[in-house]
């Protein structure tokens, strides 16, 4: 280590997005950590603890964990990538108190910052909104409980303390936080009310992506009701259970129903059967129609049961009254 190198301490609050994953892999995905292998080797010298114990790579979290890890650094660089910082950006809340923020993400926002999103997140406006860092969570992700894509609108709910941080994880651990979602998909769902379950995992060769053919899937389960069909298309609410990365999206994919504008998961299947004009709204939306309709959950502090609701994005209504308009089923449930 060089004169000018520092050892800093860094601690990670497990959140639900954590939950279940490697320790060497939280360390390498949270920004602290340049690399896996770097982040085992501190982990093989034992500077790396949950709960004050040191763990070995393979540790598999649990909600609420504390990590800590002992990391030298060198003095920043032009390119180096400090903490997320506060940023003045426009911020729609639907609940605040003194343990809890709720906001209805516009879509197009990433929720925090990674390789080629440095600026301009969600967790920047956070900062701003606040005037000061949560007190709990990954450094790069302070106060987040989970997570929407960058091209999800909706609610998303950020934990002001540790305390609330720590007691809501638990609640997505055990499965008790209500999710639900609306989408526009492509085709047609094979029942007016359903359920769809495929492990979900890596892609067994594009590595970005999640697949249901996955030699090593998760147990993944997504609850859906159709509440419109339309020619070409159909509106649907999805309660996942489960929740993987990209889960919604994967699933429906799996099942025939891409969501329309998802140029990951829906690719090849940009045609159907619906006007010319369902068809040309349908092929010109600009991300996926998705959208976290509302979340419900027990309030960390008082213990009382409480949802939270973000309208419909304008993007997102302004696409239904295309498709109404030119394509209405009067028996949208059969």
């Amino acid at each position: 280590m060089s004169g000018a190198d520092t050892v800093k301490t860094v601690r990670i609050v497990v959140d639900a997005t954590g939950v279940g994953q490697r320790l060497d892999q939280l360390l390498a995905s949270s920004g602290a950590v340049v690399s896996r292998a770097r982040a085992q080797a501190l982990l093989r010298d034992g500077l790396v603890r949950v709960q004050g114990v040191p763990r070995k790579a393979s540790y598999v979290l649990r909600p609420g964990d504390v990590v800590d890890a002992s990391i030298t650094t060198t003095p920043a660089s032009p390119s180096t990538q400090s903490a997320p910082q506060p940023e003045a950006l426009p911020l729609d809340v639907l609940y605040e108190d003194e343990d809890l923020l709720a906001i209805n993400k516009a879509a197009g926002i990433v929720v925090h910052p990674a390789p080629g999103h440095w600026e301009g997140t969600l967790v920047s406006a956070v900062l701003h909104h606040l005037g000061v860092a949560p007190a709990t969570g990954d450094p790069m992700r302070p106060g987040i409980i989970h997570r929407l894509d960058k091209d999800t609108s909706g609610v998303l709910v950020v934990a002001k303390t540790a305390e609330a941080h720590v007691r809501i994880a638990a609640q997505f651990r055990d499965r008790v936080v209500h999710k639900q979602y609306v989408a526009v998909v492509r085709g047609r769902l094979p029942a007016h009310d359903g359920i769809i379950e495929h492990p979900i995992g890596r892609h067994p060769r594009e590595r970005q992506r999640m697949s249901v053919r996955s030699r090593r899937g998760r147990v993944a389960t997504t609850r859906y009701r159709v509440v419109e069909r339309h020619a070409g298309a159909t509106f649907v609410r999805l309660f996942p259970t489960t929740g993987r990365t990209h889960q919604l999206r994967v699933h429906l994919a799996a099942v025939g129903c891409p969501v329309v504008g998802d140029r990951i998961y829906g690719r090849g299947r940009t045609t159907g059967r619906g006007s010319a004009e369902i068809e040309q709204a349908l092929a010109s939306f600009p991300r996926q129609a998705l959208h976290a309709e509302s979340i419900a959950f027990v309030h960390p502090r008082s213990g009382d049961r409480i949802e939270i609701h973000a309208p419909l994005a304008p993007d997102l209504q302004a696409l239904l009254s295309v498709v109404r308009a030119h394509g209405r089923v009067t028996d949208p449930g059969r």
